[in-house]
């Protein structure tokens, strides 16, 4: 398995610290608001890829953050005439509803700032020990000359770096380039703990190294995050961190690229995005999904209602076949076995499955791993043209809902084949049958197309009618 390691600039043989596992940490939200769909990428595609390393036999320890201190969550409490906690649960919950609906799987650990605030003062008290940081009138700074490897990960030249820096008002940095660690309470309203340097909260950057180190250690295999974070977010994560232990932070470096309206970045701060909550009203959560896993994680999507749509009509037809294997399941005579040319064909189906990990091998390359799906997706529909055996299709199910798995589709159902209606459905379906035997054909449509405004299709197959129930 290789990835592109952000560090290095190329793709990479993934090597885990410790065999069979994997020690993976992924930025999450500043909950203040619902998470637009540019924020949901990075949830999707790197749930993915911790979808993938668990398909490959990894065990994964995932730690993704909830940042609940910041200013825009103190401005929304000011807003909403609330606290900022009370917002930040509010939104927390908010954010596991969204995730649910596409699929993203709860991390093994979601560490809060808040509840994370001794570790991250004895952290910032260390890194003074170090003379890596230094306090002024209660704020505490980060020497940033100090670290030798300062921009590698964004390969910013520090000089080039020093030219665009300032001391802003209020603040009493030994150097422009030098970041905060910890802010002083400016005012009595305002969300504070206790420290050695007074009253006050921890800057960003310092929050996600100490609640790495405290859930993963001081290195780790996997840091990921969204391209927006790799300067000065990630930059200062490993000035910090490595200063602190000595040691290589991470030791691959994953970003996903940006959703695009208009060719411009989606974000709140400009007013160009689309909430997932708002989204999630008329499409469902796994279209979304697919609309993000369907282009290479690395490069940009440009979102707008055609990329919907095709992605709607794409996942429509994995889920019809879905729907048809269930259905020749269902309908196959009992103790029905296996053909020879059946056996051959279903093993001949293990080429898609190593045509899909060859794909998410090549730096989860999920965009080609789809289209391993849809290869699957036509042989099968050939395969069963005119019938199958129950075990020939409930293999082909198998390994549909295996690869889609992995994916994070496909476990979601918004249609539903229906084993049981009642009585007076079944009466009309009856005599719909009956009708297509005396060839009374417009008393036959004039029955469907009555039984599809009580919300039931009926679909003819060799295998007898199907009937699919609208959710």
């Amino acid at each position: 398995m290789k990835i592109y390691n952000t560090l290095t600039r190329k793709k990479e043989e993934f090597v885990p610290i410790e065999e069979g596992k994997v020690r993976m940490y992924v930025c999450g939200p500043t909950v203040y608001n619902y998470f637009h769909i540019g924020n949901a990428r990075p949830f999707v595609v790197f749930d993915t890829m911790r979808k993938y390393l668990e398909y490959r036999g990894y065990k994964v320890k995932f730690v993704q953050n909830f940042t609940d201190v910041d200013d825009k969550i103190i401005k929304r409490a000011k807003e909403e005439g609330i606290t900022a906690g009370e917002v930040s649960e509010k939104y927390i919950a908010e954010y596991f509803k969204d995730a649910a609906a596409l699929n993203v799987k709860r991390a093994t650990v979601h560490p809060k700032v808040t509840e994370t605030m001794p570790d991250i003062i004895k952290f910032i008290q260390d890194l003074i020990d170090l003379g890596y940081a230094y306090e002024k009138n209660g704020d505490v700074y980060y020497r940033t000359r100090r670290f030798a490897g300062y921009g590698k990960l964004s390969g910013k030249n520090i000089d080039e770096l020093i030219a665009g820096a300032r001391i802003a008002v209020g603040e009493s940095k030994e150097d422009p380039l030098d970041f905060a660690l910890w802010k002083a309470r400016k005012e009595e309203s305002e969300i504070a703990w206790e420290s050695p340097w007074g009253l006050g909260r921890p800057g960003w950057h310092i929050e996600c190294s100490a609640m790495c180190k405290k859930y993963l250690g001081d290195t780790i295999d996997i840091h990921a995050g969204g391209q927006d974070l790799q300067f000065p977010h990630h930059e200062n994560e490993i000035a910090q961190s490595e200063a602190h232990s000595g040691k290589e932070f991470a030791h691959y470096w994953m970003h996903n690229g940006y959703i695009n309206i208009d060719g411009t970045k989606m974000s709140k701060s400009l007013g160009n995005f689309k909430t997932v909550r708002d989204l999630l009203k008329v499409y469902d959560g796994e279209v979304l999904r697919f609309l993000i896993l369907s282009g290479q994680y690395r490069g940009p999507i440009d979102f707008g209602e055609d990329i919907l749509l095709q992605s709607q009509n794409a996942l429509g037809r994995m889920r019809n076949a879905r729907s048809n294997l269930k259905h020749l399941i269902a309908s196959a005579p009992a103790g029905s076995q296996m053909t020879e040319a059946e056996k051959t064909a279903l093993a001949d189906f293990d080429r898609y499955r190593q045509e899909f990990i060859a794909a998410m091998d090549d730096d989860l390359n999920t965009a080609d791993a789809i289209s391993a799906v849809f290869e699957l997706i036509t042989a099968v529909n050939t395969a069963v043209r005119d019938g199958a055996s129950r075990d020939f299709a409930q293999g082909c199910l198998d390994l549909l809902l295996e690869l889609c798995g992995v994916l994070g589709l496909l476990q979601q159902e918004t249609e539903e084949e229906v084993t049981e209606v009642e009585p007076e459905i079944q009466a009309l379906i009856d005599e719909r049958q009956a009708a297509r035997k005396a060839k009374d054909f417009a008393r036959a449509d004039q029955i469907r197309d009555q039984l599809k405004e009580m919300g039931i299709t009926l679909k003819d197959t060799p295998q007898g009618v199907q009937i699919i129930r609208e959710s």
